[in-house]
């Protein structure tokens, strides 16, 4: 039996959600229950389609257009001048490639960066663009972009959990009840 774990490492890891899931790991279990076809991931493309099609025993489908195309690797470019340091593309980056404070100029660490496109939508002015990775700059690791997903989500969860825990004594103090 195929494992969530098997399909998981064949992904890219780019964390994109253009298979319609939150996440590698989510589109990796919607496949093995047979919730999602194989065919959803553009940045893995016709590669991560033959390689799950043989791991599953299943007939490698073209790319869902849907989902998007198969492109050469992107990554995002801020440019500077542009920039009003909003910091409304940091949260979203799904491996904390995207560096800066409120209202300073932001950058993005390009050997970090998976190419998402996340970081675009949030943007007020449009200072983020996609160019193409440049041949001397590879693309992150599948498992360095797990691990870093895996310590954005903790993070955010920790942010999450001190704000909950901020509200809740604002609440208790300004009621001066305990919960």
């Amino acid at each position: 039996m195929v494992s969530a774990e098997q399909v998981d490492a064949l992904l890219p890891q780019t964390q994109c959600t253009r298979c319609g899931y939150s996440g590698c790991r989510p589109y990796a279990e919607a496949i093995i229950s047979a919730q999602a076809p194989i065919n959803q991931c553009p940045p893995g493309g016709a590669t991560t389609i033959a390689l799950l099609a043989t791991l599953l025993g299943r007939t490698a489908l073209p790319l869902n257009p849907h989902n998007g195309v198969e492109q050469p690797a992107l990554v995002a470019q801020i440019d500077e001048d542009t920039c009003i340091g909003c910091a409304k593309c940091l949260p979203p980056c799904p491996v904390d490639a995207i560096v800066g404070a409120h209202r300073q100029m932001h950058t993005v660490l390009l050997a970090q960066c998976t190419g998402c496109e996340l970081c675009l939508a949030p943007c007020p002015v449009d200072c983020i663009v996609m160019v193409p990775r440049a041949a001397r700059d590879p693309a992150p690791g599948a498992d360095d972009n797990r691990r870093r997903f895996a310590l954005h989500l903790a993070r955010a969860a920790a942010r999450d959990d001190q704000r909950a825990a901020l509200l809740a004594e604002r609440k208790q103090s300004a009621t001066g009840v305990e919960d």
